[in-house]
Parts: C-alpha cells; sequence; structure tokens
C-alpha cells in the first residue's frame, strides 16, 4: 500500500513540472532553428511572477488522493476509517493545492528595451541572467518567441 502512494505522489507531482522561460532553455525544436538578432539597449527592468499555474488542479487531486488513502488505511476501521479517509483528503487536497501553486510560481523580469530604430519592445522571461538599463543586448526571435541575451 506504501510503495502504491509513493508511486502515485510522484506521478501526480510530475504533472507540476513548470516549463522554464529562460532565454538560455531551448526545447528541442527550436534548436538549430534560426532566429532573428535585433540590438537593442535596455531602457528599464521590472521584477515580475511568472506564474504557470492554469488551474490544472494536478496537486489538489494527488495531495486528496494520498491523503484519503494513507489516513484511511492508518486509522480505524469501518466508519472510523472511513472519516479519517474524508479529513486526509481535505488535508491532502489543501497541502497538495499550496505545493503546486508554489512549484508554478517563480522570479522574473519584464525587460523593456529601446531597438536602434527607436522603437520600445518589453520581454518577459525567467529572471535568471541580470540586466541594467544602458546594458547594449540582443532580441532573438523566432515562432513568436523572444529572448533577450547580453552582446
Amino acid at each position: 500500500m506504501k510503495n502504491l502512494i509513493a508511486v502515485a505522489a510522484i506521478v501526480a507531482l510530475s504533472g507540476c513540472a513548470v516549463t522554464p522561460n529562460s532565454a538560455s532553455v531551448y526545447n528541442s525544436r527550436q534548436a538549430q532553428g534560426e532566429q532573428t538578432v535585433r540590438m537593442a539597449v535596455v531602457d528599464s527592468v521590472r521584477e515580475v511572477i511568472i506564474d504557470k499555474n492554469h488551474g490544472g488542479g494536478s496537486g489538489t487531486l494527488a495531495g486528496a488522493a494520498i491523503g484519503g488513502v494513507a489516513s484511511g488505511a492508518a486509522i480505524g476501521k469501518g466508519n472510523g476509517s472511513l472519516a479519517a479517509g474524508v479529513v486526509g483528503a481535505v488535508l491532502g487536497g489543501i497541502v497538495g493545492n499550496q505545493v503546486e501553486a508554489n512549484l508554478s510560481k517563480r522570479p522574473g523580469l519584464e525587460i523593456t528595451v529601446r531597438l536602434n530604430n527607436g522603437e520600445l519592445r518589453a520581454i518577459t522571461q525567467d529572471a535568471d541572467e541580470q540586466f541594467r538599463v544602458g546594458d547594449r543586448v540582443r532580441l532573438l526571435s523566432s515562432g513568436g518567441v523572444t529572448r533577450v541575451t547580453h552582446n
């Protein structure tokens, strides 16, 4: 029974994995693809939170299932076991929801740049690289995705 719970937890939490929005991370479809390169200067940088949680609820469901099975199996018999399972499911769902919410949020930057032609563009990406006002940067664009990187 404990192995079943562990497997359910791993499978459910894998649904909470978050795809990075980093200028340094490329998926296999993007590798070796041509990108348009534009030069720019950083006009402003604002810290933001990137939230990839689209209300999937996998954390809530996983927590409820694990909490219900674990507490129902561990506590009481008959009605006592059923009541413990319900309470465990509710508490597990609350905890699972919080875990999913925390895993799906990460720090990001909204980087506003001024292109050489004077136009302003704003790009939001993971905060895994520092940008300062006045930095000379490259905008790499392909397939509707734009990244800001240093020269």
